[in-house]
């Protein structure tokens, strides 16, 4: 009874790594938001600015975000640097 769901979100989780692709805008399971830039096998590049990349393990990926979500927060964090 318990474990069902369980299994539904790690299935969901699955098929989600699976579907990753450049360009895609995601948020990591530390609250990174970025855009991939280069899918490997275990890891992603991720842009996380103009001048920094990481490289993050597919599993750490949570969810993958609408498109236009990373350039509308990297837009409001430079208009509060000003």
């Amino acid at each position: 009874l318990l474990i069902r769901p369980q299994q539904k979100r790690t299935k969901e989780h699955k098929k989600l790594i699976e579907d990753i692709a450049k360009g895609d805008e995601i948020v990591t399971n530390g609250g990174v938001l970025g855009k991939i830039t280069e899918v490997g096998d275990h890891f992603v590049t991720l842009e996380v600015n103009n001048t920094t990349s990481l490289q993050v393990m597919k599993s750490s990926i949570s969810s993958v975000m609408p498109k236009g979500t990373y350039k509308t927060a990297t837009k409001a964090v430079a208009s509060n640097k000003k």
